[in-house]
């Protein structure tokens, strides 16, 4: 990273960061190219892309490197921070595929599945369709906050059959139980949880008449937690015996031994979402692939800086560095990550064998 990270003074704390961001921060204009595709069990997802087809750098669509951004818990390809990654990657002339989760896009629910944090068969889906699509592309998964658990936890099952060359992550909850009793907290459930809660149950709302196939809707519209919401939702649509069981399942920390590809993690140590003493540094320490990259402030997919924080922040600069990192020196990325002596290696054992 070529910068150091400087909080904005006049709101360095975590909380703070995490609402100013909210309030201040700019939407670049983004035009999206909207797909729907099709699941196994009769569901839809709808991705949104930004193909530029007027990039100079990579003027071939079919060898055009592609980001595959993820984004949090109630976002789709609008929240800010999605955007500025598609500008960011844009001027690198790459192209960007938003995946959003079901159901929160303007798509219509059409079975009684929504999405998980533990749960990547959408995922594998999409990344099957990008490849797909452009073979010759590499691709990249960028995940934010819960898109950032569900990539972990996707790169963790595939291993080295993941279809990305690499792939970043901001403000992760490492574990689902600490980050579910930090929200619970009488202040961060006021900021936070609450508005979180509401929208999960207004997207309930929205597709009622499917959902209530599966469970009992009003019980789950009373839900005044994100824990409580997953307890009468997400954790029984999923097959859970219990929340305390998907939470486990959810939680990416314990798996990273399991990745292969390079891997950059960002949280800040005062992230409410996110506490710190969840952080698996022991674990990232073992691990030539994955670096974990903790800033003293910065909140919950804020890290804000300058006096006037509406623009780019270290965050998004951040990502245009991983992504151009990632797809013009892959060679020097893997070396670094040890990589390319495991496969060389691997190779020579063959042939010796």
């Amino acid at each position: 990273v070529s910068e150091c990270f400087s909080p904005t003074p006049w709101c360095w704390e975590g909380r703070l960061q995490t609402l100013i961001c909210v309030l201040l921060k700019t939407k670049p204009p983004v035009s999206y190219r909207n797909e729907l595709i099709r699941t196994l069990d009769g569901g839809q997802i709808s991705l949104d892309w930004v193909d530029n087809q007027t990039s100079t750098t990579y003027p071939e669509s079919s060898t055009r490197p592609t980001v595959l951004l993820l984004p949090g818990l109630t976002g789709n390809s609008q929240q800010s921070y999605v955007r500025h990654a598609v500008t960011q990657a844009t001027r690198h002339g790459y192209r960007c595929v938003v995946f959003n989760n079901r159901g929160v896009s303007g798509e219509e629910l059409l079975t009684p599945v929504t999405y998980c944090a533990a749960n990547t068969s959408d995922l594998e889906r999409v990344v099957q369709h990008v490849k797909r699509l452009y073979p010759h592309a590499p691709l990249l998964g960028a995940g934010v906050s819960l898109g950032g658990m569900i990539l972990l936890n996707y790169l963790a099952r595939k291993r080295g059959d993941s279809g990305m060359v690499a792939g970043i992550t901001i403000s992760v909850a490492w574990d689902a139980i600490v980050s579910s009793n930090s929200l619970e907290k009488p202040l961060n459930w006021l900021l936070f949880n609450t508005y979180l809660t509401y929208g999960l149950r207004r997207a309930v709302s929205r597709h009622r008449k499917v959902l209530e196939k599966v469970v009992d809707v009003d019980h789950v519209l009373k839900a005044r937690t994100i824990r409580e919401f997953d307890e009468r939702l997400t954790s029984v649509v999923f097959g859970y015996k219990s929340c305390v069981d998907y939470y486990l399942d959810a939680s990416p920390g314990k798996k990273l031994p399991q990745t292969a590809v390079p891997i950059l993690c960002l949280n800040a140590a005062d992230d409410p979402f996110s506490p710190k003493n969840a952080f698996p540094v022991s674990v990232v320490q073992s691990l030539p692939n994955v670096a974990l990259l903790v800033t003293a402030h910065g909140g919950h997919i804020a890290f804000l800086q300058g006096l006037f924080p509406r623009g780019e922040t270290f965050m998004e600069r951040l990502f245009g560095q991983f992504f151009h990192a990632a797809f013009e020196h892959p060679r020097d990325l893997q070396r670094a990550c040890g990589i390319q002596e495991k496969q060389e290696k691997s190779s020579y054992g063959e042939m010796k064998t």
